[in-house]
């Protein structure tokens, strides 16, 4: 029995040399020519050149289809302002026509009450202005025109690839920096780049890539120029755009 127990225990220790001396190897391969993670943002603030806009009617009236007549000749005259004030067919969108009761409430021997006086009918458009420039005169002519809310302007920039473009080329340029600093405090000649692995910094969707290259092109055009601009207590400021880049490279000698 005890000789058993002892053939076992070799046996076992004969079967797992190889996986220890494979694991030492690794590590030692490893040493040799470790892998350098980074983590690199790089971002471009720039002003922004579109701005949308939320637009609403309201109208009130005793039924429901009288509301809604009202508020159908409302809102058609205010789209008319928008189209004249220079905005496209394409930035122009319905978000919702809503009916509903219109309440009134009264005191009545020192109770509150609620009445039913009619209906209130309202539509909302949503705009979308690449006049930025114009945007004060734009905000006077819809309250001219009978808007009765406006929500906004939420400022947009329309293409931020080229932006996106530059932020990269800039992480890149830093992270083969960095790298090659590393390595060269560890006693390395060089790095390799091994994989990339992207996210965008605008809020915008999230993007994941990966690749173990990049390619030069072009750099991007320069934002346009900003016009004339007076007090019409509207401030642009800036908006910002960038990527997130997980960097790996391996050291070599």
């Amino acid at each position: 029995m005890k000789l058993r127990q002892v053939t076992i225990a070799a046996f076992l220790a004969c079967t797992s040399m190889p996986s220890f001396a494979q694991n030492f190897a690794s590590i030692e391969e490893m040493a040799r020519t470790p892998v350098i993670t980074l983590r690199i943002s790089e971002s471009l603030r720039t002003p922004p050149d579109q701005a949308s806009l939320s637009i609403s009617t309201e109208s009130k009236a005793p039924t429901a289809a009288a509301a809604l007549e009202i508020n159908k000749t409302k809102t058609e005259r205010l789209i008319a302002a928008i189209r004249a004030a220079g905005v496209a067919e394409k930035d122009i969108q319905t978000q919702g026509v809503n009916i509903s009761p219109d309440y009134r409430y009264d005191q009545v021997n020192g109770r509150g009450s609620r009445r039913m006086a009619g209906y209130s009918a309202s539509n909302t458009v949503r705009i979308k202005t690449r006049r930025i420039d114009r945007l004060s005169n734009l905000l006077d002519a819809l309250a001219a025109a009978g808007a009765d809310r406006i929500y906004g302007p939420n400022f947009e920039i329309a293409d931020r690839a080229p932006l996106r473009f530059e932020a990269r080329k800039r992480a890149m340029a830093r992270g083969a920096a960095e790298a090659s600093e590393y390595a060269a405090n560890a006693g390395f000649a060089r790095v390799r780049l091994l994989s990339v692995q992207e996210g965008v910094s605008d809020r915008a969707l999230d993007i994941v890539v990966t690749g173990s290259r990049s390619f030069a092109s072009a750099p991007p055009p320069p934002p346009p120029p900003m016009a004339e601009r007076g007090g019409d207590g509207i401030e642009l400021g800036q908006l910002e755009t960038g990527v997130m880049l997980t960097l790996q490279y391996r050291m070599e000698r």
